[in-house]
């Protein structure tokens, strides 16, 4: 295209307002102004499967086909001859307007054809064919703006790479990248896996409330709002782990939930306050069958998507170095205790949540340089350590196993063990993707480890969790020998598509404020303006 037909030489600015005061004049004229309605007669990937086979240089003229798509190249021959390319659903249409044969007078096409730009959708109707170079066509005697962008885009070449920008702006990012759009129909492949998985296995999939007059089901800072009417605070849920067991008390022998959890803390490569999880429980399990279960699930889905169990990973990022990571079976196994005693070469003192310890394991992380966490509870210590001694061992897909109660407030006492629970977390490359227990469900010890984290958070723990009292009634009533179990789909998902950035594979990450919204705008219109049309 021609200097004048892209306005290249226009910053952003003004090509916005160039483009707003033509389609003012479009609608004062009279002429089509966003059309209701434009019925297509297939979609852009029906047409490639129908047409995509014909010979160089056919033409179909006893047929008339409409599309629609996006415009995403324009190339002028001359001003009787224009190409455009068209997108959607991942498919692209060559569009050939030639004066020969459209439907308007030379004055008229030429009036048309020079209000779209790059970015616009329209909508076309012509004969399908082929190029004589072999590039599927459509040679349209219409054309139709249906929705223009007003704003100047990045080219295909140069592309769209600010991250800041595809992050804040996901429609720009989707739009131009096909690396993006990729990830997000991976991730939801695979969830659509899972949830078949449960189903195939006879769970049933429920719902569980968001807002909470009480949370828990894990240690971490709540989101707080307050409802005028109740007059009453209420928490985002921070996991939906009590209410499913509520369940399976009430006879739902095997429930899971994927959904959003809240957790008010940092946000960094893994983390993000909003984030998608999946618990399930299951009557009748125990922590055993939940890490067959795991094994299964996820080596099963890595092979439906990969056709390996073998698959690359960039830690650092796509110019860093290259890992493979393995989903064979049967995974490693890690101690939880074991293994940070291995890694000492001494032993903790017991019991593991008393004072001596919790002194022991200060001078510990002082001497190996381990940061110290705050509040110094032995909880908090004893996941310092294995931050260190164990989760670093970490690379394939391994179970750490046997955590202490002490830091397992819903966990099962271990059949065998001392001080310790039947308790595992899935890590990969030192990451975790999955906790999951064997079910505390007596009622009085379960009381016992509430009103120990009631202690914690009295005395400055703001990630303990309160007496729960509904829950302690509800276990009152029975809960069965239960296996419950969660996992963090979106760290799952960015192993799946080689994301080292959890807001890679979020479609709306959490982002930091920005301290004025025009200060904003004027400094992406700026990133986007410095990339020429």
């Amino acid at each position: 295209m021609s200097q004048s037909r892209t306005n290249d030489a226009l910053d952003s600015v003004h090509y916005t307002e160039n483009r707003y005061k033509m389609m003012e004049n479009i609608r004062n004229i009279g002429r089509p102004f966003y059309p209701h309605k434009f019925s297509i007669s297939m979609s852009l990937p029906s047409y490639a499967l129908k047409y995509g086979t014909v010979e160089n240089g056919y033409i179909d003229k006893d047929s008339t086909i409409s599309l629609s798509g996006r415009v995403t190249s324009i190339r002028s021959s001359s001003s009787k001859l224009i190409f455009y390319d068209i997108f959607c659903e991942e498919q692209k249409v060559q569009i050939i307007a030639n004066i020969m044969e459209h439907d308007v007078s030379t004055g008229e096409f030429s009036v048309v054809h020079s209000e779209i730009r790059r970015g616009d959708i329209v909508g076309v109707t012509g004969f399908p064919g082929k190029s004589k170079r072999g590039e599927l066509s459509l040679f349209i005697k219409s054309i139709v703006l249906l929705s223009p962008c007003y704003h100047m885009l990045p080219t295909a070449i140069s592309g769209l790479k600010d991250q800041e920008v595809r992050y804040r702006q996901r429609y720009l990012d989707l739009m131009l990248n096909d690396e993006s759009r990729r990830v997000f129909k991976l991730r939801s492949r695979a969830i659509k896996y899972i949830r078949n998985y449960f189903d195939k296995l006879g769970f049933l999939e429920v719902e569980t409330p968001m807002l909470n007059m009480i949370y828990g089901g894990a240690s971490a800072k709540p989101f707080v709002t307050y409802h005028n009417e109740l007059d009453t605070q209420l928490y985002m849920r921070i996991a939906p782990e009590l209410y499913l067991k509520q369940l399976i008390i009430g006879g739902l022998d095997k429930v899971y939930e994927i959904g959003k959890n809240f957790r008010n803390e940092g946000i960094d490569l893994t983390h993000n306050p909003e984030f998608t999880a999946m618990e399930f429980y299951m009557a009748y399990a125990d922590y055993f069958d939940l890490m067959d279960l795991t094994e299964d699930l996820i080596s099963g889905l890595v092979l439906e998507i990969f056709g390996s169990l073998q698959i690359p990973y960039h830690p650092d990022g796509p110019g860093g170095e290259c890992v493979e990571i393995d989903f064979t079976t049967p995974w490693k196994r890690f101690s939880f205790v074991e293994e940070i005693e291995s890694g000492l070469g001494e032993k903790l003192k017991r019991p593991l949540d008393s004072k001596e310890n919790i002194e022991f394991m200060i001078e510990v992380c002082e001497k190996h340089d381990i940061e110290l966490p705050h509040p110094r509870t032995a909880a908090k210590l004893l996941d310092k350590l294995a931050g260190h001694f164990v989760e670093t061992k970490c690379t394939n897909p391994s179970f750490i196993i046997d955590h202490p109660q002490t830091m397992s407030p819903l966990a099962k006492w271990h059949r065998y063990k001392p001080e310790v629970t039947e308790r595992f977390e899935l890590f990969v490359l030192g990451k975790e993707l999955c906790n999951a227990y064997t079910e505390l469900n007596e009622p009085s010890q379960q009381r016992k480890f509430f009103e120990q984290q009631a202690e914690a958070k009295a005395s400055g723990d703001s990630e303990a969790c309160p007496i729960d009292e509904t829950f302690c009634l509800a276990l009152e009533h029975g809960l069965p020998p239960t296996g419950g179990w969660g996992l963090g789909i979106d760290r799952l998902i960015m192993f799946l598509a080689d994301k080292n950035n959890i807001k890679e594979v979020i479609l709306f990450p959490a982002m930091r404020n920005v301290k004025q919204q025009n200060t904003n705008k004027q400094e992406n219109d700026s990133k986007l303006g410095q990339i020429r049309v």
